[in-house]
Order: structure tokens, then sequence, then C-alpha cells
């Protein structure tokens, strides 16, 4: 928890949107927590106390097995949590260990109360440390079965230094996997990169607070991808929870496919996706497109490819209708495919464009991409080839996105192309790179990769947490390509809902794949077979909990209380 605030220097704040799990800086959270006492009633102790209770459930249900817990507590508020979770913990009958670095004489506020009550019940051991050299004296603490790190949170500037430091050093010959209260300490809350310089602690599974920081929506904050980061609710008010940074979780869209459909329903009421791609050779990439679109739910899917792969794109769903397309002499789109009257044909009764798969980059190709939507005001979503051919003229881009809802697609190196830039720089300004481009040229961009981004043209941004490496294979994109386009036909009122959902269900489905097989033998259509699995999981669980990242599953030991080390 944040401590320390001022409800003045609230001044000027702006929601990401109504109903969205909003990321707060560390400032912004600071206020939260000053304006959910001040204005709301709401005791910081209050607070404090289900900050603590919320690790202890969680602790109890992710790490059943644990009999023995060390907490190390720094002495500001993320230690008085600490604290308080050490005395809850003895409460409910293990054996608990605390370690403070620090002398308890310096503690003020709602830590000074959390250690007096921890000194002043029967709370298993208590060592208050002072010196690296003291620490060392207590190495029988790190034998235990899990570890609570609670030394700094949210208000830590880096780098960590003196006792914080030397128990990061002394906590390294333990093998016990570490549960982060609110953040791994070191780690700054405002980070938005995947990884940080300097010494942090290793993490195992991060719960926080009330609302992600940028740290816990950006950050590779645990040692391996699927373990959880979680968001705990402990009674702030949806009022208090403001912020200006424009950010928003991905995940919470996934609402907008959660309502059951009418009783009456037909497919006219789903959309019509067109998927246009496919060249000699690539056949596999528009079938999987178009196969995702139809298992997103679109009421119909029409691929339109070469005659020449046309078998084997209609082959991949007996559901699926095709166009043929007239091919030039290398089995790409040629060009009396461009005709006013074919596309007229070709477009009657669509509702949503998926543009680019497998589509090849010649003159005439690049010519029918750009009569297509020329052609058609319809939403469009646009991938691969199609991106590359926008890239050669990105002036028409924000011409084609005026009164529509255009869709980019592109990996970093794709978004290099468009930007004019090298991939190094798009990676290592993602977040400034993807909003600069979304507002100048009034699409929706998703840009793929660690933490997917959604910009949309208004500036706001939208941050995914599923996905895994195993998708870093062909074909992934395409299936992305898919289920935007078969998401925003059924949901082309709510543009950026439906991204954000059909990003969030793509990298949650694969998730759900590897946790049946390995990630090096995951295929992108295998993320297809889960995706029922997808649509119908719960981020947030009945507790409140919300799983950023993991899967709320209790995992088995392999070796006792040795997760971390596996």
């Amino acid at each position: 928890m944040a401590a320390g605030c001022s409800c003045a220097a609230r001044t000027g704040e702006s929601r990401y949107t109504i109903g969205a799990m909003q990321v707060l800086s560390a400032a912004e959270m600071q206020i939260c927590d000053c304006v959910t006492t001040e204005r709301f009633g709401v005791p910081s102790l209050k607070l404090m106390r289900a900050a603590a209770s919320s690790v202890v459930v969680f602790a109890q249900e992710r790490f059943p097995w644990a009999r023995r817990v060390t907490v190390l507590c720094g002495r500001g508020n993320n230690g008085g949590d600490g604290m308080m979770v050490a005395r809850k913990l003895a409460a409910a009958g293990l054996d608990v260990t605390t370690v403070l670095l620090g002398l308890p004489e310096g503690l003020t506020g709602d830590a000074a109360m959390a250690w007096r009550e921890l000194a002043g019940t029967a709370s298993g051991l208590i060592h208050v440390v002072r010196s690296a050299e003291e620490l060392e004296q207590h190495s029988g603490a790190l034998q235990a079965d899990l570890l609570v790190d609670a030394v700094v949170g949210t208000g830590f500037k880096p780098p960590l230094r003196g006792l914080a430091l030397a128990a990061l050093e002394w906590l390294r010959a333990s093998r016990a996997p570490v549960l982060a209260v609110d953040l791994p300490s070191g780690w700054p809350a405002d980070a938005t990169t995947e990884t940080v310089e300097g010494p942090v602690f290793p993490a195992d599974a991060v719960v926080t607070f009330t609302a992600p920081k940028p740290a816990h929506v950006f950050g590779q904050l645990t040692r391996r991808w699927h373990q959880p980061v979680v968001v705990a609710p402990i009674g702030s008010p949806e009022e208090a929870i403001v912020s200006s940074l424009g950010l928003g979780w991905a995940g919470e869209a996934h609402a907008l496919v959660e309502a059951p459909r009418a009783t009456a329903a037909n497919k006219g009421r789903f959309g019509h996706v067109l998927v246009v791609g496919g060249s000699v050779g690539k056949s596999g990439a528009p079938a999987m497109a178009a196969l995702a679109a139809l298992r997103a739910g679109a009421g119909l899917v029409t691929a339109a490819v070469p005659r020449e792969v046309l078998p084997q794109v209609a082959a991949v769903a007996p559901e699926l209708m095709t166009w043929p397309l007239a091919a030039d002499a290398e089995g790409m789109i040629g060009a009396e495919n461009a005709t006013p009257g074919r596309l007229a044909a070709l477009l009657a009764g669509k509702t949503v464009l998926a543009i680019g798969p497998g589509l090849g980059q010649s003159r005439d190709a690049a010519r029918y991409v750009r009569e297509l939507l020329a052609q058609s005001a319809m939403p469009a979503v646009l991938d691969a080839d199609a991106l590359n051919l926008l890239a050669k003229q990105p002036a028409q881009l924000a011409k084609l996105a005026e009164g529509r809802t255009v869709v980019l697609t592109p990996h970093p190196g794709e978004m290099a192309r468009l930007t004019g830039r090298t991939t190094a720089e798009v990676q290592s300004n993602r977040l400034q790179v993807a909003r600069e481009f979304a507002q100048r040229n009034g699409v929706t961009l998703v840009l793929k990769g660690w933490r997917t981004l959604i910009a949309h043209p208004d500036g706001r941004v939208a941050v995914n947490t599923t996905g895994n490496p195993g998708m870093a294979k062909g074909g992934s994109g395409d299936v992305l390509t898919g289920l935007v386009a078969g998401v925003l036909a059924q949901y082309a009122d709510e543009p950026v809902r439906a991204v954000e959902a059909a990003v969030y269900l793509h990298g949650l489905a694969a998730d759900l794949a590897v946790r049946e097989q390995d990630e090096h033998t995951l295929l992108a259509t295998d993320s297809l077979a889960q995706l029922a699995r997808a649509f119908r999981f719960r981020s947030r669980g009945g507790n409140g909990y919300v799983w950023l990242q993991g899967l709320p599953a209790e995992p088995a030991p392999a070796t006792g209380s040795h997760e971390a080390a596996e």
C-alpha cells in the first residue's frame, strides 16, 4: 500500500473508460488510498488489514502445502502489510518467522500499529535485523516452504540499497517460492519495460491491491511467464480509482463475450467476415484466419483466395464459404479482380474485412487492397502483407481509415516498416510508438509482442497480459487476425472492447493449450481448440481477485515446497 498523500493533488484526471480496469501510476495509487480514507471514510488501517487478508487467502490457496513461512518486512507500509500477513498466518496455525529489516523504533503510522499487533501476540519467531552480518545468523529462516517479500512496494524509488539489498543476497540461498506483496522488492511501480536495471527480488507470485500499476502489466515480474500476478480488492470505491495515464487492462473487455446469446438468435445477427488473402504456397494463412473467425462466433465467413489455392482453403472447415479470385502468373491475386463490378459482388452482404494473410506483395495485390478498402466502408482488419503494402504508401492509411474502424495488427518488424523506424527503436518505446501512430492515423493498432498493446485513435491504450513463448511460431498472427475480425463482426458497435477482447482471448487460449502440452510443440491452431474454454474463463474469481497473469488453479508441487526451483 502507498503511504502519505494529499487529496488536493488530484486535478484533471480522466478515466480510461467506464467499467475498465485502469492502470494507475504510483502517485495516483497514493492519491487513491488518500481519497478512500479522507473522502469515503475508510480508515487506512482497515485497508492494510484487507490487503494482508487478501495475501493470506491467496497464499493458502496457491501454496496449500506451505507450513513453514518466512516473512521479510521493511519499515514502510509494505512492511506493515507483511507484519499483518505474518500475524494472520500464525493465527491460522502455520509456523511463521518474521524478519524485520531495521529497528522497530523508527516505525510510524499503520506500520507501527502492525508491529505492535505482531509483537503483542503469539505470532511465531520474530527477528529484528540491524545489519547484513545479523542476517547471516538467521539462515534457518530460509528453510521455509514459502517466503513472503514485503520489503518495499509501490512507493519504492530504486535502487535497492542497505539492508534491503543484503536481504536479497541472503534470500538467494533459499529454494522456497517467493510471494511478493504488491511488487517484487526493487521493481519500480511505474516501469513500462519487460525488465528493469538494478537488483530485484525474485517472485513466483505477486498480489497487488485495488488496481495494477504499470509494472504489473508491462513487467516480467515472476520467474516464469505462467506464474500468477493478481489484483485484490481491499475496499477502495470505484470513484477513487482514477488515472490520467490512459492505460487499461485488455482482459476487462472479456466481459463483452460473456453474455449468452438471445434464444431467438440467427446467423444474420453476428456478422459476415470476408477474409481476403492467400497465394500459391501460402494457402494456410487465410485458412487459419477464416477458421479463427468462425470459431470466434461470426455468423458467416467467406474466404476470397486465388482459384489455385481455393481447394486447400475450403478443406479447413465445411462451414467456410469461399470465393475464387483470378491469379497472376505467380499465383497471387490478379489485376482483373479489382474491377468495380467484381468488387461490388464480393463485398455484397459482408460486414467486416480481414485482409492480408498470405496475400503476397505484388503490384496487382497492392492495387486490389487499395480498391477493396476504397470501395467499402465496413470495419477492416489488416495484417501481414496488407501492412507491408501500406508501408510503401503510408499517406494512404489515414484516408482509408476515415469514417470506419480500421485495425492493424503488426509485429515489431512490420511496425518498423509502417513508421520508418528500426525494430529496435520500436521495441525501445513501444507504448509511445503505438499510441502516437494510432492517434495520427485514426486507427486501432494492435502491436504484437510481449504484452501486446491495443492503441486506439483517441489515445487510450490497453495492455494484454495473456500469451506465452509457444506462440512464437508461424500462423499465430493469422489466427489473431481472424479472431479480431470474428469478434468485431458480432460487436461492431463496440469496436474498442471487441478488439481488446479478441486479443485477450487469443493469448488466453494459447495459455490454456500449453497446460496440456509443451511450449515447443504448440501450433497456432492448437489455441483454437481451447477457445471454448477461453470464452468461459473468468479472470475475476469469486473472491474478487483479478488474474492479470497465470491461471487460478491449484498447482501440485513436484518436489515438496520447491515450486520455484522447477
